[in-house]
């Protein structure tokens, strides 16, 4: 039997063996983050408007290369309001996120609580020029894991081209079946400030920092591999053109360890103004990364949201532009997400950017 390697082949072993070595200390992320508030800031736990919300997000990408064992990525959210002491509120929240790829099933498992203090700083009798400065945090619990289903240079059979995987790898975990880290504490925190200008004028700022205690994710035992405090800055708003035709531009930075990556763009926002609101959002986004040749645009993102009263649906696309397109043809990420806002009560009723 002769091996055949192809270029998509070349590129599936070289991108997972470098996976392997980097992506147990980063985290995932979403290429709509504007849609994945829980997993963005926990400052923007209870800035919405409505009573409670959910959300939820889903990512499958490098399924043109990686088959059947594609990096995918659920996250899901539910927090509510409750007011405090004049305009002044709590948000309280709940999140999970599950994220699996590669040969080996590298999965990472995480859930946290979150809460935030939303405090008034400015706003005037009709509400529509709220101003607020909000405070948050989080804290929970995570957990890799990998099956064993790597195979090592000792395993490779020259002369036959593939490799024997019941030979012996040579590892110290050779006879696991699965390596998981200790369950490990995870904190999180955030600050955010938003200015309303009218019914369809915003503009909001964040920031986050993420795994601020460091916690120990090594796989094998007695071993020491931190998870890097990853930090977030975000920003955005909305700019009307007409009553019905607004932009919303946004801009997402963060950085992990080595790891810097920038995701900027805007939707266009059409909606109808009837008494059952419809709106559409349709947009391009790009996505900056550093790589072995440096910063470079990694991805273009084209969106497209649908508002039905309480519900947004969102889904968008990653066009790879970078090297690894000759491997993939382009073909990056498809996403989805959900967000469902139940309606307030007038008296405690709040306005918001929209997102």
């Amino acid at each position: 039997m002769k091996l055949r390697f192809t270029l998509p082949i070349l590129f599936a072993f070289v991108f997972q063996v470098s996976w392997l070595n980097s992506v147990e200390a980063q985290d995932p992320h979403f290429s709509q983050f504007y849609a994945a508030p829980s997993q963005l800031n926990p400052a923007m736990t209870g800035v919405f408007e409505g009573r409670w919300r959910f959300h939820a997000n889903y990512r499958d990408q490098w399924r043109s290369v990686m088959e059947t064992t594609p990096f995918r990525t659920v996250a899901a959210g539910f927090d509510m309001r409750y007011n405090i002491v004049g305009n002044d509120f709590v948000g309280i929240g709940i999140s999970a996120l599950a994220d699996q790829g590669g040969t080996s099933h590298f999965r990472t498992n995480r859930g946290h609580i979150s809460a935030a203090y939303m405090k008034q700083v400015g706003g005037g009798r009709y509400r529509t020029d709220d101003q607020y400065l909000i405070a948050g945090g989080s804290f929970g619990f995570g957990q890799n894991s990998i099956d064993n289903r790597l195979w090592f240079s000792q395993q490779y059979d020259i002369g036959a081209g593939f490799p024997i995987t019941s030979n012996s790898s040579g590892e110290v975990f050779d006879n696991e079946d699965v390596l998981s880290s200790d369950i490990y504490l995870d904190f999180n925190a955030g600050l955010m400030y938003y200015a309303l200008f009218g019914d369809n004028t915003s503009i909001y700022a964040g920031a986050a920092m993420n795994h601020l205690n460091s916690p120990n994710i090594s796989l094998l035992e007695n071993g020491n591999e931190q998870l890097y405090t990853r930090w977030i800055g975000h920003a955005g708003g909305e700019i009307p053109f007409t009553t019905e035709l607004s932009i919303l531009p946004a801009v997402q930075v963060m950085g992990q360890g080595p790891s810097f990556e920038s995701t900027f763009g805007a939707n266009f926002r059409y909606s109808n103004h009837d008494w059952y609101e419809l709106a559409i959002r349709a947009g391009l986004w790009a996505r900056m990364a550093n790589t072995i040749s440096g910063q470079n645009v990694d991805a273009m993102i084209v969106t497209a949201i649908l508002e039905m009263e309480r519900w947004n649906l969102g889904i968008s696309y990653d066009i790879t532009t970078s090297s690894l397109k000759e491997a993939n043809n382009s073909r990056g990420a498809v996403e989805l997400s959900l967000i469902y806002t139940h309606p307030a009560k007038s008296r405690i009723k709040v306005n918001c950017p929209k997102f």
